[in-house]
């Protein structure tokens, strides 16, 4: 599972750089069902001033689209950050079957860093979740463009 999950978090990773090619917080985000990529996306929050233009709120959309369903029962969602608790809720009702991020978010991930959202009583759906995959290129990404924003305003 290992070799399978670093192909498709390769293709998020490139998502992500696509974001912080147009100055997004470099976030990306793969579904893949049935071991078919149905959906790849990168935050737009900025560019579509869209505080839901999340990596993984769009990709879940596409995938809704294609696939004519909100059920995601038999697909995986990659990405390349730990997903936040708006994300995670969305996830949850999507009934994902797997989560697979790289870096843990210990700002606000909420799939185990800072709380995870489905060790709750009141969940419906609880995907497997695996954390560390590519997990260095994924820190560095992000680490990276906060590091040039930072920069940029001294």
């Amino acid at each position: 599972m290992q070799k399978i999950d670093e192909k498709y978090m390769r293709f998020a990773l490139k998502e992500a750089q696509k974001a912080a090619q147009i100055d997004e917080v470099p976030v990306g985000a793969v579904i893949v069902c049935d071991g078919k990529i149905i959906a790849l996306a990168f935050n737009k929050r900025e560019i579509n001033n869209d505080p839901l233009g999340h990596a993984e709120i769009i990709a879940i959309r596409k995938a809704s689209k294609k696939l004519k369903t909100w059920r995601m029962t038999n697909c995986e969602l990659y990405v390349t950050v730990e997903p936040c608790a708006m994300c995670a809720g969305a996830i949850m009702w999507s009934r994902f079957k797997r989560i697979i991020y790289g870096a843990p978010d210990l700002k606000g991930g909420a799939t185990g860093s800072t709380f995870n959202l489905f060790d709750t009583k009141i969940v419906n759906h609880k995907p497997e979740i695996t954390s560390g995959i590519l997990e260095e290129e994924c820190r560095k990404i992000i680490q990276d463009f906060f590091r040039n924003k930072r920069n940029s305003q001294n």
